[in-house]
């Protein structure tokens, strides 16, 4: 066998056929999303061409098979970020949304579109760097998250570690990040819905936005569908800034990076 520059060349002591290696021919068959990116062009895939100068020598057939698969290309899982919130213009700028306003904070600065809509979600597929994501907002309301994401998981076989869930947080202090491999529901409905879809696994990372405390004997219900006032709104763009780094430090150098990254923060008011 022969690497050249341009091309892979392999024969056989008992055929003098030439093969060249590419995809195998059914790989775009899988019902896989990344797959599909290769089919449509959105990722290169092209191979080199076969030289007819490549000087061939003898292999065996073993040495053969061995050669094809060492140049079959990885499948790469996509990772899946999902906003948790309630459909419908009513609720996109209540607390209890925050995390759509996240995925959408997050999809404008990678200029990804979410404009397909499957498995009772709003969809955007793209990349952040060089690793391929899937962002999703599901349309279930936030009770019944669950249906949408692990659906989604399930089609896709994306791995749980690689399934981030953003999220508002009662317990964090307003607009303030927090970061965590993996952990329990903390009282959320709707990671309540997604945790119960993943088979009661709670080994999947999430982002954790700060809404506060209701203020006074204010219902906590009622407090969760209330809207931003205007300078909290100018809050919420600035940790926005910080929740789309913290994202990309995550798929790109790993939760123990991001989390410090995240800890390590500080508001728009602290900074005063």
């Amino acid at each position: 066998m022969k690497l050249g520059s341009t091309a892979v060349v392999i024969t056989s002591s008992s055929s003098s056929s030439v093969a060249t290696l590419g995809f195998p021919k059914n790989y775009y068959n899988k019902p896989s999303w990344f797959g599909q990116l290769l089919k449509t062009n959105m990722f290169p895939h092209h191979f080199p061409i076969l030289s007819s100068s490549s000087s061939p020598i003898s292999t065996t057939t073993e040495d053969s098979n061995d050669a094809v698969a060492a140049a079959k290309p990885k499948q790469q899982h996509p990772w899946l970020i999902v906003g948790l919130g309630n459909p419908g213009k009513k609720y996109y700028s209540t607390r209890h949304n925050v995390g759509f306003q996240m995925v959408d904070a997050l999809a404008d600065a990678e200029s990804i579109s979410i404009s397909g809509v499957s498995f009772k979600a709003l969809l955007g597929k793209g990349f952040i760097g060089n690793v391929p994501v899937m962002l999703a907002k599901p349309q279930t309301f936030m009770n019944a998250s669950g249906e949408s994401v692990g659906a989604i998981a399930s089609y896709y076989k994306i791995p749980l570690k690689q399934v981030l869930l953003i999220y508002d947080d009662l317990d964090l202090p307003f607009a303030k990040l927090r970061l965590l491999p993996k952990g329990g529901h903390g009282g959320h409905n709707g990671m309540k819905s997604v945790i119960n879809h993943f088979k009661g696994s709670r080994d999947f990372p999430r982002l954790r936005i700060g809404i506060g405390r209701p203020p006074g004997k204010m219902d906590t219900a009622n407090f969760v569908l209330r809207p931003f006032t205007k300078q909290e709104h100018e809050e919420l763009d600035f940790m926005f800034q910080q929740g789309t780094e913290a994202v990309r430090i995550l798929l790109l150098e790993g939760v123990n990076k991001s989390a410090t990254f995240v800890n390590s923060t500080k508001s728009m008011e602290q900074l005063g």
